[in-house]
């Protein structure tokens, strides 16, 4: 039986006018969707798209062409009373715990704001019991209520940010990178803390990172992005145990392995050159200037998204079907 999808993002295209006749491609017609009750993870270096992908699905971005469907509704073309109910459904959490908290405010009043703003709760009392409540979910006290965000560390900080994110009881989490600007001893527990969560609410999450590692802890299904374009999606064991894309294989070689044996023999691949500019991207397939099984088809023609296992999607011309050295290439790419 088919699961339901909450979120439809249909061909999404994204661009900023840099001025001089200059546009950056942020994100070029990327599809997928998110399944009601899983995490998708979207994962990519940085400067490939992501945190764009997920600041225009949230509306804080015009898109540029294509469609962003949530609960069969056009997030872009909401009124703003329509608008003021999706942002009870959905709501994010931000990367860096620094800078997303209001240092003037009292933890109290960070995580009460959306409340106020949405009226939720009429009598001061039972909201300040949501906020108790909300800080012991995430794993501090009510003693912290009256603190303010300079008092904690990185890890408390980025709770905080994810009860503020909770304080509207929303159905639909977009998590931008919430671990990369913690220490490595901390990311673990935030990543448990949202699974229990996820449990917990019945939540749904659009995890954006760039640490493939720690996105498979958490995700149902993976998907690949570099520069502005999507080049892989499937099933997050699916992903580490048969990577297709060329990229998808450069990524998950740079993993280290607690094994030093195997650590110390394997080999990894090392991309050549830098990351191109997405105001100037590389005709035909993005990621031709850095692939080591780059063919000349790469340079003239666009591969095209499809899928080549159940549920497994790629854009690579090494899976194109009417290409004649199909075979071989397929081959060569999973030496």
């Amino acid at each position: 039986m088919d699961q339901e999808k909450i979120l439809q993002v249909h061909e999404l295209k994204k661009y900023f006018n840099m001025g001089k006749g200059s546009v950056l491609q942020a994100v070029d017609g990327v599809s997928f969707h998110v399944n009601k009750g899983e995490t998708f993870g979207l994962v990519g270096e940085s400067g490939c798209g992501k945190s764009t992908i997920g600041r225009t699905i949230m509306g804080l971005y015009d898109k540029t062409d294509g469609d962003v469907l949530f609960d069969g509704k056009n997030v872009h073309e909401l009124n703003e009373k329509e608008r003021f109910h999706f942002y009870r459904s959905m709501q994010m959490i931000f990367q860096d715990p620094y800078a997303s908290l209001n240092p003037r405010s009292t933890v109290k009043e960070v995580i009460s704001e959306p409340m106020e703003v949405h009226g939720l709760y009429k009598n001061k009392r039972e909201q300040l019991d949501r906020v108790y409540q909300l800080l012991e979910e995430v794993g501090l006290n009510r003693d912290h209520a009256n603190r303010y965000p300079h008092e904690f560390s990185g890890g408390q900080r980025q709770r905080i940010g994810i009860a503020r994110a909770l304080a509207l009881n929303p159905n639909f989490i977009i998590a931008d990178e919430p671990i990369s600007a913690l220490d490595v001893s901390v990311q673990a527990q935030v990543v448990n803390l949202l699974k229990e969560l996820q449990v917990e609410k019945g939540l749904t999450f659009l995890f954006i990172a760039h640490d493939l590692s720690m996105v498979k802890q958490i995700s149902d299904r993976i998907g690949v992005m570099y520069l502005g374009n999507m080049v892989e999606l499937t099933a997050s064991e699916e992903l580490y145990e048969n990577p297709l894309h060329p990229y998808t294989q450069a990524l998950l070689s740079a993993i280290p392995i607690p094994d030093p044996d195997i650590e110390e023999t394997r080999e990894r691949i090392i991309l050549q050159g830098e990351l191109p500019s997405p105001i100037n991207p590389p005709s035909g397939c993005v990621f031709r200037t850095r692939c080591p099984m780059a063919m000349e088809v790469c340079s003239m023609k666009k591969p095209v998204w499809q899928e080549v296992g159940q549920n497994h999607y790629v854009a690579c011309h090494l899976y194109d079907d009417t290409l004649e050295n199909k075979d071989l290439t397929k081959q060569l790419t999973r030496v």
